[in-house]
């Protein structure tokens, strides 16, 4: 199988891309806020399903192996019926999600909801990247995957600003209500704009004739399997830090509940300025393991430091903003090392099949770590942190090593 090439993407003018770059943008925010419905809300959910911060975590393990079957299975659908059919159903699936949450009255309630979340989740990446990766041209493909990331960041941000207000003004139910309204907004949103979310006719279905297991031939790559393995690891990452960092740091640190609830917005809104500046570092794919393995080095030892060091209360926020930050100009070389590794004509494939492992390891994550959070071992939830950051450089510099076998 050819590994596809830049050189390949069509050449668009600035406005062309800057459009579909805002619109694929606005769906991928609203797929990262809704990942972070319940946790945000998870000191209101504690009382009112009378569960602990395990069964907790075990609705995120629903939502991420849920979203995992579904994500790689979207990424064939994709590649065969074209990426805009998809993207509307998981938005549709996401808002009456959102909307049953809102009228929950018990935990296993809200845990069938959980399905349907899962469901509508899976199908962002490959349709996202399959529009990113066919439509955008060459030169802006970097900041493509950086404006990408940085509005994934963003509804991982707006999630806790937006719901926890609502929440303490008119109830946990009333949050989630507001939620669905929004992710129905843009929907419609997206809908008015439909003409610009379809691939060309010949690029959307797929070729016939073609014998049965060319679809699965991209599965022989073993970069395709490093970038699995690296996306994993990340996903703890993700999970810890969205989860149970800011609740252990408050914990460990003696920080009062408004500054503790900042955390996580400070951490999302830093990754996201560091996804900007990543943009440019993702120009030249030639560095791109360099630069994650810079990145996560920094913060595992930000992490160690919020684990182990005795800290003021008013440290903790600004280091969570510092290793957002270096989190974030990870994210667009994080994406291209998945290009350099993609077939020609595999794109929905290879991006649901490496991205479930985001949905794998979110899966798992909460499991242990919500363990540690019920043990009172909040020292510990940081150094694992801290452990997980530092194999993601050894994965970067894997994948770089079976690419070039």
């Amino acid at each position: 199988m050819t590994i596809s090439a830049t050189a390949s993407l069509p050449t668009n003018s600035f406005k062309q891309d800057a459009h579909l770059i805002g619109l694929v943008g606005l769906a991928h925010l609203i797929s990262h806020f809704s990942q972070l419905l319940l946790p945000p809300l998870f000191p209101w959910l504690k009382d009112a399903l009378n569960a602990s911060y395990t069964e907790l975590g075990a609705l995120m393990t629903i939502f991420f192996v849920v979203s995992c079957v579904v994500q790689t299975l979207s990424g064939f659908w994709v590649d065969k019926y074209g990426p805009r059919p998809i993207l509307f159903a998981g938005l549709a699936c996401l808002g009456f999600a959102a909307l049953g949450f809102s009228f929950s009255t018990g935990y296993w309630m809200v845990a069938g909801f959980v399905v349907l979340a899962g469901i509508g989740n899976g199908v962002f990446h490959p349709v996202d990247y399959t529009l990113l990766n066919r439509k955008v041209s060459a030169p802006r493909l970097g900041h493509a995957y950086s404006a990408h990331g940085l509005t994934g960041s963003l509804g991982w941000a707006l999630s806790p600003a937006l719901l926890v207000p609502v929440a303490l003004a008119r109830g946990w139910h009333a949050a989630l209500l507001v939620a669905s309204v929004l992710i129905f907004t843009v929907w419609v949103l997206l809908f008015l704009q439909r003409d610009k979310l379809e691939l060309p006719k010949a690029e959307a279905v797929a070729k016939p004739g073609l014998p049965a297991e060319h679809s699965l031939a991209f599965l022989k790559i073993p970069a395709v399997w490093g970038c699995f393995g690296f996306f994993f690891v990340y996903a703890i990452v993700i999970s810890v830090i969205q989860a149970f960092a800011p609740e252990a740091a408050r914990k460990l640190h003696d920080v009062p509940v408004a500054l503790a609830a900042a955390c996580l917005t400070i951490y999302m809104v830093c990754n996201a300025a560091g996804m900007v500046a990543g943009g440019f570092l993702a120009a030249n794919p030639e560095r791109c393991e360099r630069v994650v393995g810079g990145a996560f080095g920094i913060a595992a030892v930000l992490a160690l430091t919020l684990g182990l060091a005795d800290l003021p209360a008013l440290a903790v926020p600004v280091l969570f903003g510092v290793m957002g930050f270096a989190s974030g100009t990870a994210s667009p070389s994080r994406d291209m090392l998945v290009k350099k590794s993609t077939p020609e004509n595999s794109t929905g494939r290879v991006y649901g099949v490496v991205y479930s492992g985001l949905d794998i390891g979110q899966a798992v994550a909460p499991l242990f770590f919500g363990a540690l959070m019920d043990r009172q071992l909040f020292a510990g939830v940081f150094i694992g942190l801290a452990a997980v950051q530092l194999t993601l450089i050894a994965g970067a510099l894997n994948i770089r090593k079976v690419r070039r076998v």
